[in-house]
């Protein structure tokens, strides 16, 4: 009897193994895998998965089932690019796709509508490009389904109305166009895609429902409904309602009574009415708890000074870490509304390489905003850090800069002009990623006082001619700031510091202009990286960065030309036509100052208009 036993489990788990094996004899869970490793570029070797495994079961990133299953590919966060294989349709048994918070490019693939199992997934953060797949609406069990910014286009497909197991549907941050169905998931949002919600308030948004920033969710925690759940909620619903209607009416009688007998209400009182959650998802931080969170904003916590104000390193309650700006000209009368109006508007521009704002904080003299911590601080801050960054790390801030200053100039609505594009303005996450930080600050100070709006804001070295003299700014001055930035890459100093151990008077420009027309590019290069670095590569680099510097703002690129260029496409027939425009831009500046007399002049001089440069020691 044992015997037959026996021969019967070994006869199952051969059936068993068979269905698991292709033709060819490998396991076709592993096969897919393979083909989905073989279409990402994976910089950190988190996939190191080996082909000729028995099943996936143990590899990085893959959970299974009990009966060997794969159930979950779960990537995010790891600066994975390229493309989602449609092979991913040979996982049956899948039932979560995390690959958020990457550089995965491409569209959506159909084959994601064949697996049945699915319940959550998850593509957010990502640089995904054309329609949302109709075959979505064929997964009945999906119940998460997470798409947001991306750069994903078309009308929200009319199947995706039908999925009303849906608890979660997120569309926010995309380029998507209508008419837009009527949604039935439990909580969704289309919020941020300009042609369907300008603003927020068109008709085509009613209903949509921001997403907490704490929310959170367990794909684990579904259970069959029924009847008499459905009564325990409705009444566990209804007493909670009544409990929180209660407090509301008990605090707000405390309210009341405290400002009938004491008057003295400590720092704002407008607090007391603005907690939590205001504007959208930003949150309203009261001045007590950004303070506490700094230590009483104490020196030790600086991680920058500059223009806009101090950045001070904080730990909130719930154990986050956050950077905490506050702001200079904080204590200028009147302007709340405004500064409302302008912090919403900055909240608006979300982008995996601009930095996001968390919240914000108001008093009667005071003006905080609260950002996510930077842990590798800024670039001007690493570029004298060792060890040194690599050339392709340069290269991909570089990269990232300027898709986050595309955003801010084509993409954002309403466009947004930085005005103090610098290294010390640029920060890095975890991974070295490029992300734009003060983008808005300057328009967001500049309603305090009528005067400022003609005040030259910006550092020396970075400011464009045409704002020097005019005090006029455009997207145009940015492309020059970043054109400088480059340079600050490439050289690893300050624009102002290049060249003075070889006693050469004057700016950055005015020497890689000169060292460029001599064809010795070498000498730019930072020292601390020795030879390695590409040769070809830098010229391509130099050549950008002298075209984004060109004298008229006119002859400069606009970002997405230049982001193009970094990427390797059009800057030969770019560089060529300046250089044929060169002999008559020469005639025409035959009289005017070179850059270096100039900004030596606002140095001896003037310094006073200008912001100094911002030198961080440390991360924010």
């Amino acid at each position: 009897m044992i015997a037959i036993l026996g021969y019967l489990t070994l006869f199952s788990f051969l059936a068993y193994a068979n269905a698991m094996l292709t033709p060819a004899g490998v396991n076709y869970e592993v096969q897919a895998l393979m083909e989905i490793k073989k279409a990402l570029t994976d910089p950190h070797n988190v996939l190191n998965w080996d082909e000729n495994a028995v099943d996936p079961c143990s590899w990085n990133m893959v959970t299974c089932s009990t009966d060997k299953f794969v159930i979950s590919l779960a990537s995010p966060s790891q600066s994975l690019s390229g493309k989602i294989s449609p092979y991913i349709h040979n996982l049956t048994h899948l039932e979560l796709v995390l690959l958020q918070s990457n550089n995965i490019s491409g569209s959506i693939p159909l084959e994601l509508g064949m697996l049945p199992k699915l319940k959550t997934i998850d593509l957010s953060d990502n640089k995904l490009t054309g329609k949302i797949p109709s075959s979505l609406a064929q997964l009945k069990n999906l119940q998460y389904l997470r798409l947001n910014n991306n750069s994903l286009t078309g009308a929200v497909p009319v199947d995706l109305a039908n999925m009303t197991q849906l608890s979660l549907m997120d569309l926010s941050f995309n380029n998507l166009s209508g008419p837009v169905p009527r949604l039935l998931a439990k909580t969704f949002n289309i919020l941020g895609n300009p042609m369907i919600c300008a603003t927020g308030k068109e008709a085509e948004c009613n209903g949509t429902a921001p997403i907490p920033l704490s929310f959170l969710y367990n794909p684990q925690d579904n259970q069959p409904s029924g009847k008499p759940k459905t009564h325990k909620f409705a009444f566990a619903f209804g007493t909670s309602l009544g409990c929180i209607c209660l407090l509301i009416i008990g605090f707000g009688f405390f309210l009341w009574w405290r400002q009938k007998h004491n008057k003295q209400i400590f720092f704002d009182s407008n607090e007391l009415h603005h907690e939590e959650v205001c504007l959208g998802n930003l949150r309203r931080f009261q001045f007590k708890e950004l303070q506490a969170a700094t230590n009483n904003f104490s020196s030790k916590n600086i991680l920058g000074k500059g223009g806009f104000g101090h950045v001070y390193k904080g730990r909130l309650q719930d154990g986050n870490i956050v950077a905490v700006k506050r702001l200079k000209d904080g204590n200028a009368a009147g302007g709340d509304q405004q500064f409302q109006t302008e912090v919403a508007l900055i909240s608006l521009a979300v982008h995996r390489n601009l930095l996001r704002l968390y919240g914000f904080c108001m008093t009667p003299t005071e003006r905080l905003l609260v950002y996510p911590y930077m842990s590798n601080g800024s670039v001007a801050s690493r570029l004298k850090a060792k060890p040194t960054l690599d050339w392709s790390t340069r290269k991909s801030i570089a990269l990232g800069a300027a898709r986050g200053l595309l955003y801010l100039h084509e993409q954002c609505d309403p466009k947004i002009i930085h005005r103090d594009v610098k290294a010390a303005n640029i920060l890095l996450d975890d991974y070295c990623e490029a992300v734009v930080g003060d983008f808005g600050l300057a328009k967001l100070l500049d309603h305090h006082d009528s005067h400022v709006t003609t005040a030259v804001r910006g550092t020396v070295g970075h400011i464009a001619p045409e704002y020097l003299s005019t005090g006029q700014s455009s997207d145009k001055t940015d492309v020059f700031g970043f054109g400088i930035l480059l340079l600050e890459l490439i050289t690893g100093q300050r624009a102002l510091e290049f060249g003075k151990a070889a006693n050469q008077k004057g700016a950055m420009l005015d020497w890689v202009k000169k060292i460029h027309q001599e064809k010795k590019l070498d000498m730019l290069v930072d020292k601390d990286m020795k030879n390695n670095y590409d040769r070809i590569e830098l010229e391509e680099m130099v050549q950008v960065a002298l075209l984004c510097t060109q004298y008229h703002p006119s002859q400069r690129p606009k970002m997405s030309e230049v982001v193009r260029m970094l990427e390797g496409d059009g800057l030969a027939e770019k560089w060529e036509a300046s250089q044929r425009a060169e002999p008559n831009t020469r005639c025409s500046r035959a009289n005017e100052f070179s850059s270096s007399e100039r900004y030596s002049d606002l140095t001896d001089n003037d310094s006073s208009l200008l912001v100094q440069a911002m030198e961080l020691s440390g991360p924010r």
